[in-house]
């Protein structure tokens, strides 16, 4: 047995509460705004790109159906999640080429990452990861209850059996122990999802324990933690494992639609102050600033690499909040900015650089922006400001020790904090600035790994910048092959303070090695000053041969000068940002070459100083 798509509008919350799912003929007549036409626009770039991608060739067996990467030349495990925005392009623009594009994919992963148990597996040959199963679940399940009418009863039936078998296994397997809390919390969603629909009363009831089991991993101030789950929990200073990027993108859209379809209002409260305590990191231009995340390996300015995306959690929850629905579109706006050639980019500066796009961004985001235009009718299109448009000074979240700066035109992050992932030199921490952001310029100074590493190597892109470096500002110190950076120090000590109108941060810190090592006269102390008009860095180094650097963000196109050997300017849109040193700069590449990091997809300028101890300023004016 399995329920209708009109019964299962009936029996769940999703049928009375205004987020009614249209049917295919309401869709002419569905809520418009700049939002959903934007969503409908990039979801057909995407699709019909993901449609050119697919292999066509059943004589060509392990590719035909899957979807080929232009910029990993594989195919990744899990683009049959695909198939639910296809099958939404389908009956949009009643097109049977997206429908026979669904089928060919649903057998490609029949025949190349499914496992007899009823799970998925992550990629074809390299990883037997099975925890995958709850999102590709989810899809087919969603794709079922909306789109079956599209197809014939045989692949009706063929789809409903095998959801039945994943549906087994998720019940079988799946503890809040399971992976990362990402995992668990999609396992509450995507369980009762098909229990619902396939009428499997025990299915629900397991979705409802995982999901009790889940609030316990919220911090005080309302952040998920548990992605990383480290024994103990907490750090030495008391912070939980917390990343951005999977929280907004992956674990607060799962409990939202969770607890929506379960119709649990106690659970939709506190969201609402778990989705407004996240929302603090979103900066004005829809950017989710993930500079100091356990896995923001991952970091891409707009989220996460292979996450679906924050629209079902913001847009879904408009009504709560009108900043939630203004961070839907900002973010949404992010989306189409990387958006070049229909597809999405992994960064701002990829096709500056000339990097290609991994497939797996416009494949995940797919999904989530045909979430939230089948449920188009019932998101409320109030405004509000984002946080930190609002000018407040300074905010702590000592859970992850972490201080988020907004006064005049800057926008800052500064954090000390000291939860690693599986790996060393991961996010930077040591008392780093992170985020430098200005209101006319945009990011200016941005952090990425402290060493970039492929850490999900199917999940990421090899980096053949030929001089590659960290992109966070800071000393360092190479002595034979160990690089000692202060940025590492998880043990570093922050002090805040305001004075004549000033923000000022003193940080103290080691130059350390991955392994917490220090290097020889290893003291730094760093301080940060956030003024009106001018952002002040000054920092001083015990050890004579620390060198100070600062990648400045700017594209290989924007115009750069050196007027003096501690004057620099960089013209961007309008503008001048204005750089004066007490030290000469030296510019490790030509004025018109730049590095790029991954992390989270942009140029920089890399500007080295030969000193350890060093005075900054940094300013913007309008040319004209």
């Amino acid at each position: 047995m399995f329920t209708s798509r009109r019964e299962f509008l009936k029996i769940t919350a999703l049928g009375s509460t205004a987020m009614l799912l249209p049917s295919t003929g309401a869709w002419a007549g569905a809520y418009k705004d700049e939002f959903i036409t934007l969503s409908e626009e990039l979801l057909q770039q995407w699709g019909e790109c993901l449609l050119s991608l697919q292999v066509n060739k059943p004589q060509v067996k392990g590719l035909h159906g899957g979807i080929l990467c232009p910029a990993c030349a594989t195919i990744h495990g899990r683009c049959g999640d695909a198939i639910f925005p296809l099958l939404y392009l389908a009956g949009k623009k009643k097109e049977q080429q997206y429908v026979d594009a669904a089928i060919r994919l649903y057998n490609w992963m029949e025949h190349m990452v499914s496992t007899p148990d009823g799970a998925w597996v992550n990629e074809v040959s390299v990883s037997d990861w099975k925890g995958i199963t709850v999102f590709s679940a989810a899809s087919l399940a969603e794709s079922l209850i909306h789109f079956e009418h599209l197809l014939d009863k045989s692949t009706q039936q063929q789809w409903r059996n095998r959801l039945q078998k994943a549906g087994d296994y998720l019940y079988k397997n799946f503890t809040v122990n399971t992976g990362n809390i990402n995992y668990p919390i999609a396992g509450s969603y995507t369980l009762c999802l098909i229990g619902t629909y396939l009428r499997q009363p025990h299915f629900i009831t397991k979705g409802k324990n995982l999901a009790k089991e889940c609030l316990a991993y919220f911090t005080a101030n309302g952040l998920i933690h548990g992605e990383g789950k480290p024994v103990p929990e907490k750090s030495a200073k008391g912070c939980y494992s917390v990343d951005l990027g999977y929280n907004v993108e992956e674990s607060l859209p799962s409990l939202v639609q969770y607890a929506k379809l379960m119709n649990d209002t106690a659970l939709l409260e506190q969201l609402t102050r778990s989705l407004k305590a996240h929302l603090e990191f979103m900066l004005p231009d829809g950017a989710w600033d993930n500079s100091w995340g356990t896995r923001n390996f991952k970091w891409t300015y707009w989220g996460s690499r292979t996450s679906d995306g924050c629209q079902p959690a913001y847009a879904l929850m408009a009504g709560s909040d009108p900043a939630f629905y203004k961070a839907t579109l900002q973010n949404t706006r992010l989306l189409a900015q990387c958006t070049h050639n229909k597809l999405l980019h992994g960064g701002p500066h990829y096709v500056q650089h000339g990097v290609l796009p991994c497939v797996s961004h416009s494949l995940a985001h797919s999904k989530a922006l045909t979430t939230v235009l089948l449920q188009s009718p019932g998101i409320k299109g109030t405004i509000a400001p984002l946080p930190r448009e609002r000018i407040y000074g300074v905010k702590s979240f000592p859970e992850i020790s972490t201080w988020l700066i907004s006064t005049g035109k800057w926008r800052g992050t500064i954090t000390g904090y000291d939860q690693e992932y599986s790996m060393k030199g991961g996010h930077a921490t040591g008392g780093a600035l992170t985020m430098l952001w200005h209101e006319d310029t945009g990011p200016l100074l941005v952090a990425s790994m402290n060493r970039y590493q492929m850490v999900e190597p199917f999940n990421m892109q090899r980096n053949d910048d030929p001089l590659p470096g960290s992109f966070t500002p800071g000393f360092r110190i190479v002595a034979g092959e160990q690089l000692y950076q202060h940025t590492n120090d998880l043990r570093a000590a922050i002090e805040y303070a305001e004075k004549d109108g000033k923000m000022i941060f003193n940080t103290h810190s080691l130059l350390v090695n991955e392994n917490q090592l220090p290097a020889a006269s290893p003291e730094c102390a760093i301080s940060y000053t956030f003024e009106k008009d001018v952002f002040h860095i000054h920092a001083t180094a015990e050890n004579e041969k620390a060198l100070y650097y600062l990648p400045v963000i700017s594209t290989h196109d924007e115009a750069v000068s050196l007027s003096a050997e501690n004057k620099l300017e960089i013209c961007k849109a309008g503008n001048i940002v204005e750089i004066t040193t007490s030290a000469p700069i030296k510019i490790t590449r030509a004025l018109t070459e730049r590095a790029f990091n991954f992390v989270p997809g942009f140029e920089a300028i890399p500007l080295q100083f030969e000193t350890n101890n060093i005075d900054i300023k940094i300013s913007v004016r309008s040319r004209t």
